[in-house]
């Protein structure tokens, strides 16, 4: 039971990364980004670099094509004593290539699909197919957020969402949904991330502290296989529901800085068989975890 329920999380976060990838991609055009997870009770810490870039091609008045790609660099420093060569886990190297096209219908709906080939592997050696992915998103975006009219602005983002890590051959539904129902307050309900905001100049909105849950992580590929106990591990994941603070401070209306420190609620570090099945547990102590970068936004 233990193995089963955590690949089903494991599994809930990976089918809605490739969502929550295509909304931020209606949005940020670069970001740049640190992450930090030290282990409580443990000598083992997690780092990630994460930098992006989208490069919208507008088609028509409203219409674009987008082109983008997205490097995640995670630093495993393994301190703790494991029945296998830590070595093999140092780094793992995330890239991510992605092609999208947005539109908007005559009643305001921007609808867009996206389709990400990714790389996920420790790259120890030359690349085979196993070190790569394929993850696809549609989407529909209702958004009046900005609209005047709006007693209560607001914004829907309905999807659909296809990710190859999950072993799952179809796609399932993904939901967010975003309102400001006072000028001092807002709240997103979703998934991987929800949060309620206080946005401290409601008329300049530069400054914004919010409480929030969500999802992080990564999957990839090892490609020097790890025998423990008889057992062949060819994959690693990380699975971490975190709630805690976060603030963020607009410079311009483009150019905004952050920074998110909390909890983990749940962290798993496991490696899988090529069935996705756990083969080890590194570590399950939930512990602090920091997040924080720039990033330059429409």
């Amino acid at each position: 039971m233990p193995n089963r329920l955590s690949r089903h999380v494991l599994i809930f976060f990976l089918l809605f990364a490739i969502a929550f990838s295509a909304k931020a991609q209606l949005s940020d055009l670069a970001r740049l980004e640190y992450s930090f997870v030290p282990k409580k009770e443990s000598e083992d810490e997690y780092y990630r670099l994460r930098g992006l870039v989208n490069f919208p091609i507008r088609v028509k008045d409203k219409n674009f094509i987008v082109v983008g790609a997205e490097y995640n660099g995670v630093i495993m420093h393994l301190e703790d004593h494991y029945p296998f060569p830590k070595s093999e886990l140092d780094r793992f190297h995330i890239i991510d290539f992605s092609l999208g096209y947005t539109f908007v219908n005559k009643k305001d709906w921007r609808f867009g699909g996206k389709f990400v080939p990714r790389i996920a592997s420790t790259f120890s050696k030359p690349l085979t197919w196993e070190d790569f992915f394929i993850n696809a998103g549609v989407y529909a975006v209702k958004d009046r957020m900005k609209d005047d009219t709006a007693r209560k602005p607001n914004r829907l983002i309905l999807g659909v969402t296809y990710n190859s890590t999950t072993g799952l051959p179809f796609p399932l539904p993904y939901v967010n949904y975003h309102r400001r129902f006072h000028p001092h307050w807002s709240y997103v309900l979703g998934v991987p991330k929800s949060n309620m905001k206080y946005h401290f100049d409601p008329q300049m909105d530069k400054d914004v502290l919010q409480l929030y849950v969500t999802l992080d992580g990564f999957y990839g590929h090892v490609q020097n296989k790890i025998m423990v106990y008889d057992k062949e591990a060819e994959y690693m994941s990380m699975s971490m529901v975190v709630t805690g603070l976060g603030y963020e401070h607009s410079f311009t209306d483009h150019l905004a800085f952050y920074i998110y420190t909390g909890y983990t609620l749940r962290q798993r570090t496991i490696l899988r068989d090529k069935n996705n099945d756990e083969v080890f547990r590194l570590d399950d102590l939930n512990t602090f975890y920091f997040r924080g970068g720039l990033k330059y936004k429409i």
